[in-house]
C-alpha cells in the first residue's frame, strides 16, 4: 500500500471511533436501531463516516454530512440515498467513478482522481449540525487536506460545504492574504469560482439533494458542468479526450451561465 494510501486509511480508521459529538453519536445510533421500514433489513453502519476515493485525487468533492438513511446506514459517502443517486452517475460520466450506482460499501464501486468527504461526519438531526459539532469535526478536514498531496479542486456541495471550506482556509492563513474583508470577497453561488493562495482552486455547487434536484434549482447538466470544469481545472483529461488547459485564474470570483 503507497504510504498516502496507508495514512489517509489510518485518519479515516480514527475517524470511525470518534465520540467528539454526543448528541450525533446518539442520534446515528438510535436511527440504526430503529431503522426505516424499507430497509429493516440492513445491518447499518451507525458511525461517523469515513472518507473514500483515491488517496491521488487531484478533486475533492465536499458535501455536507451523512444521511441518517443514506451513509449512517452504508458507510459510505453519498451512497445509498437520492443525494448519491444524483451525483453518482454524473460522476460516472464524467470519468470520476467507475460505475453509475452506489449502492453499498462492497459493490465494486472506484473513484479514479477523486477523494469524497464532508464537513461533518456523523448524520445530524435535521441535516443541521450545530458550530460546536462543525468545529468538533473540522481537525479531521485540516488533516485529510494535508494528506492529499496532489489535490488541486475542491468542489463544495452547498453552502454549509463551501463556508466550511473557507474556515479551512481561516484556519490554515490562506484567507490572511486578502485582508479584513477577506470572508466577503467569497461569495457561494452555483458555479462560482475562486482560487486560494497556494493555487487550489474552489467550485461552488448547489448540493445535490432532492429538495434542489426535485425542484430543478440543481439539474444535471449544471452538476455535470462543475464537474467537467473540476477536471480541466485539475488538469485531468476529458473522458476519452485530452488534458484540456485550465489556463490563468484569478482571484475573481467567477459566474456559469
Amino acid at each position: 500500500m503507497a504510504p498516502a494510501a496507508a495514512t489517509l486509511e489510518a485518519l479515516n480508521a480514527r475517524i470511525v471511533a470518534c465520540d467528539r459529538c454526543p448528541r450525533l453519536r446518539a442520534h446515528c445510533q438510535h436511527i440504526a436501531r430503529v431503522r426505516r421500514r424499507a430497509y429493516a433489513d440492513w445491518e447499518y453502519w451507525g458511525k461517523p463516516v469515513p472518507s473514500f476515493g483515491d488517496p491521488r485525487a487531484r478533486v475533492l468533492a465536499l458535501g455536507l454530512a451523512p444521511g441518517a438513511h443514506g451513509s449512517n446506514r452504508t458507510g459510505r459517502p453519498f451512497t445509498g440515498d437520492g443525494s448519491g443517486d444524483f451525483l453518482y452517475p454524473v460522476l460516472h460520466e464524467v470519468g470520476f467513478a467507475s460505475q453509475p450506482a452506489s449502492v453499498s460499501r462492497d459493490d465494486g464501486m472506484k473513484l479514479t482522481a477523486l477523494w469524497i468527504t464532508s464537513v461533518a461526519r456523523c448524520a445530524p438531526p435535521g441535516n443541521k449540525p450545530t458550530p460546536e459539532e462543525l468545529r468538533n469535526c473540522a481537525p479531521w478536514l485540516d488533516r485529510e487536506m494535508s494528506l492529499l498531496g496532489e489535490l488541486r479542486v475542491v468542489v463544495c456541495l452547498g453552502r454549509i460545504a463551501f463556508d466550511g471550506l473557507l474556515a479551512y482556509a481561516r484556519r490554515t492563513g490562506s484567507l490572511s492574504a486578502f485582508g479584513s474583508g477577506s470572508r466577503s470577497h467569497f461569495v457561494f453561488a452555483h458555479g462560482a469560482e475562486y482560487t486560494l493562495p497556494g493555487g487550489l482552486y474552489v467550485i461552488a455547487s448547489y448540493h445535490p439533494s432532492l429538495q434542489n434536484t426535485n425542484t430543478g434549482k440543481l439539474t444535471r447538466a449544471m452538476l455535470l458542468k462543475v464537474f467537467k470544469r473540476a477536471r480541466e481545472l485539475a488538469d485531468l483529461p476529458a473522458r476519452g479526450g485530452s488534458k484540456s488547459k485550465a489556463g490563468a485564474r484569478s482571484t475573481e470570483r467567477r459566474k456559469d451561465g
